[in-house]
Formats: C-alpha cells, structure tokens, sequence
C-alpha cells in the first residue's frame, strides 16, 4: 500500500480551456480504464493519432500541468493495477485521473430530467441548465475490517474473488448508516458474527471503480461462524502462520494483514 500522500507530488487544478502542450503530461485512458503508456512507460506529452473524446485539465504533476483523456481505441493498455507494480507515484495520480474520468464520463447528461449538463465556471462539477441539478464526482464509501480473537485473525472466501483463496471482511455503506454500523451490519451478515471495540487505523482511495476504504480493526465478540453460501462460501480463523498473503500489496486489505501479523502475539 502506498503510503505517501498524493500532494507530494500534485496540485489541485480543473478547466476544460485549457489545452496540453510537449511540455505536458497526459493521462490517456481507452474504454477499458486502462492508461496508455509510451515505449519507456512514461506519460506521452501529447495525444497522438489517437480518436480523442475529451482531454481535460485537471492540475499539475511533477509540476507539469496535467490532463486526463479519454480515447476511442482498440489498443490494449496498462491496467492500473500493473502500473502500481513499476511506477507508485503513477498509479496514485492516475488513480485520481480515472476517477475524474469515469465521472465525466457519466453525467454528460442531467439524472433527474436527461437535459445536457454544461461545465461549472470555477468547480470540477456538472451542472444542468435546465433543473439545476449539480453533479460532482462521486465515491462510494466502504469498510473493510481485520477481526481478531485472541491471535487469530478472521478471512472469508468471496465467490467473487478468483484469485485470493480468503480475504477480509469488507463491504459498502448504505445510505442512513454510521461506517461503524456499516461495520457491524457487514460482519453480521457476511459471517454471523459480532463484533466490538472497533477502532480506525486509515483510508484509501481505491479506484475500482470508486470506492474510498475505511479500514478497522474489531475484536470478536460472540456468536459462531455463518455464512450465506452466496457471496460467501467459507470462513473460518488463521493463526498468522497459515495465512496465505495477497500477490500483491496494492490495497489497504494487505496493510490490515500485515498489521495483524506484526502483531500477533
């Protein structure tokens, strides 16, 4: 997990006047969410031959001023997830690039009456000129939880994850709830469980597609193992010895593992 703050090395911009230059870098992605890249694995400083939907400008990157593109392109680009392999400081600005992106992207058109929405003056925000309906980007708040018991740590196995044998508990916040509900709610319902003294250790912006994670840790309270067989098929407790690491450290996920492990006693 990357633990430096994105504005190390980024100053917040936005505005669709302003066009890119060879002094420029420039966040081109295809329909994919995938980021061109050129023969050395840098941002091109221009948009090539390239079928450009929209490039905007959205701030400065290593003191360069910075613009995310969408293109029409059957080319196969780099993953972000391949990207945090070589070149974190690029993965976490594109992370941020996407996002401004997939939000473009979706609101060309007003939700409430379907009028074309038009670029605000001096905010990153669609508006509509017909009802007045704002539409700033969004992210989905979710919890992901390390449950421990003794030196023991709790993993389940998603039917959605294909490559990680057990992960965490995790899941979104719905509307009315406190992320600590959120927590409680989810543990419940994914594992039957209860759980208390839960304590916050960090967040991270996880662009896939939207989500900002809250992470916890929580001791077990009562109750026994259950899973719905649906989302979850098993569950069960791992001392830090049997617990089989994530390929990759990417997520906030793997930092809670480690925690875990440091700790244990």
């Amino acid at each position: 997990m990357i633990e430096k703050s994105i504005y190390e090395n980024y100053e917040i911009g936005f505005s669709d006047e302003i066009t890119p230059t060879s002094d420029d870098c420039i966040f081109i992605f295809n329909q994919e969410r995938e980021l061109f890249l050129d023969e050395n694995r840098e941002l091109p400083n221009s948009l090539g031959d390239f079928d450009v939907e929209f490039c905007l400008y959205i701030g400065k990157f290593n003191d360069k001023k910075t613009f995310v593109a969408n293109v029409k392109s059957d080319e196969s680009f780099y993953p972000l997830h391949e990207v945090y392999k070589f070149n974190k400081d690029l993965y976490l600005m594109g992370g941020k690039a996407v996002l401004v992106r997939d939000w473009y992207i979706s609101h060309q058109f007003c939700g409430r009456c379907a009028t074309k929405t038009q670029l605000d003056e001096k905010d990153m925000m669609l508006k509509c000129p017909s009802c007045g309906q704002n539409h700033y980007p969004r992210i989905a708040p979710a919890i992901i939880v390390a449950i421990r018991k003794g030196d023991e740590l709790l993993m389940a196995k998603h039917s959605y994850h294909d490559n990680i044998r057990y992960a965490l508990i995790a899941g979104f916040v719905e509307p009315g709830e406190s992320i600590e509900e959120a927590v409680h709610r989810e543990v419940s319902e994914e594992v039957g469980v209860k759980v208390k003294n839960l304590k916050y250790m960090r967040s991270q912006s996880w662009p896939f597609p939207n989500s900002l994670m809250l992470a916890f840790t929580a001791e077990y309270d009562s109750g026994d193992i259950k899973v719905d067989g649906d989302e979850i098929l098993k569950a069960k407790w791992f001392k830090k010895e049997e617990i089989i690491r994530y390929e990759s450290d990417v997520s906030i996920s793997d930092w809670l593992v480690q925690d875990f492990i440091d700790n244990a006693n």
